[in-house]
């Protein structure tokens, strides 16, 4: 029986280890050839490597699929149509890019330089960008296309010591989003998957006390290769008609996450003065404000 991405061509960043690898190798698994991006850096972005993408392109073709490597940075703008054009110059087209290259400079606010920050925003943000932009043409061309971007649950609820790592994978859902709404005239889908894995980034989250090391613990569990189904069926034509949406795997769960839409009000026919809005607003909005939790605290039960 033929795999759900049987004859595509997947571009996928952050591929040389982790979940990448996992996503590219099930890609390939289920019928796409396979362009492994990987630069093979630290866990913060520092050094290349070339040898974990040209590793996980072995892998492929012992299991008789077809891949290549690339070890342009994702960063870099002009790299982004150079990892397109050998995507295409190898296999003829391009039908699927999952942005998931990142690094961590994990650092508490006051303590974040412009160098954690900006380093941080332009290998998740900027990358995803860069390569999303650099397949649009070809997708518009074809009529048909699909983006799966990574997000986090650091993002999308929060986390200490990650403001840049935090705004990057927000930024990112609004990418996402964007692109959604943008070339659905053109039959291209795009989504964001927050996933849940025990990866090197996971590992360099430092354990603060006994329950911390209790939860990373139980995190250990969940392999990157959990990760790896959600994101190749969101590829896929079978998820034709999901766009713009934000999915999670995490173990054997599959949740959907909601977006920010408005949710109470408040109207004075005379309008409002900052003394007017000290009088009602906080007594009416407070059991509605979203509280200062962090991920852990949301996601508070052992996987299942």
């Amino acid at each position: 029986m033929p795999g759900v991405v049987d004859g595509k061509v997947a571009i996928v960043t952050g591929a040389g280890r982790g979940i990448g690898r996992g996503i590219a190798l099930l890609m390939a698994k289920e019928g796409a050839k396979v362009v492994v991006c990987d630069i093979g850096a630290s866990v913060e972005g520092e050094g290349t490597d070339a040898g974990p993408a040209h590793e996980v392109v072995a892998e492929i073709q012992q299991l008789g699929g077809h891949a290549i490597a690339s070890t342009l940075s994702v960063g870099e703008p002009a790299n982004g149509e150079k990892i397109v054009k050998a995507a295409v110059d190898a296999f003829g087209r391009v039908d699927i890019l999952v942005n998931n290259a990142g690094i961590l400079r994990d650092r508490i606010f006051h303590r974040m330089s412009w160098a954690d920050w900006s380093d941080v925003i332009n290998v998740h943000l900027n990358g995803s960008f860069i390569m999303s932009r650099a397949c649009a043409t070809i997708f518009r061309e074809q009529n048909s296309g699909a983006y799966v971007h990574m997000t986090s649950t650091s993002g999308l609820i929060g986390n200490f010591g990650q403001a840049n790592y935090m705004a990057a994978k927000l930024g990112i859902v609004g990418l996402s989003r964007g692109i959604a709404l943008d070339m659905a005239r053109f039959n291209v889908r795009s989504n964001c998957v927050s996933p849940f894995a025990w990866t090197r980034m996971v590992q360099s989250i430092p354990a603060e006390n006994e329950e911390s090391k209790a939860r990373l613990a139980r995190s250990s569990q969940v392999t990157p290769e959990k990760v790896a189904p959600l994101v190749v069926y969101l590829a896929s034509d079978r998820a034709d008609g999901i766009s713009g949406q934000i999915l999670s795997a995490r173990h054997n769960e599959i949740y959907l996450f909601n977006q920010n839409r408005p949710i109470r009000s408040l109207h004075r026919s005379d309008g409002w003065t900052p003394q007017k809005l000290a009088d009602q607003l906080k007594s009416a909005f407070a059991s509605s404000f979203t509280p200062l939790e962090r991920s852990p605290e949301v996601f508070s039960w052992d996987p299942v």
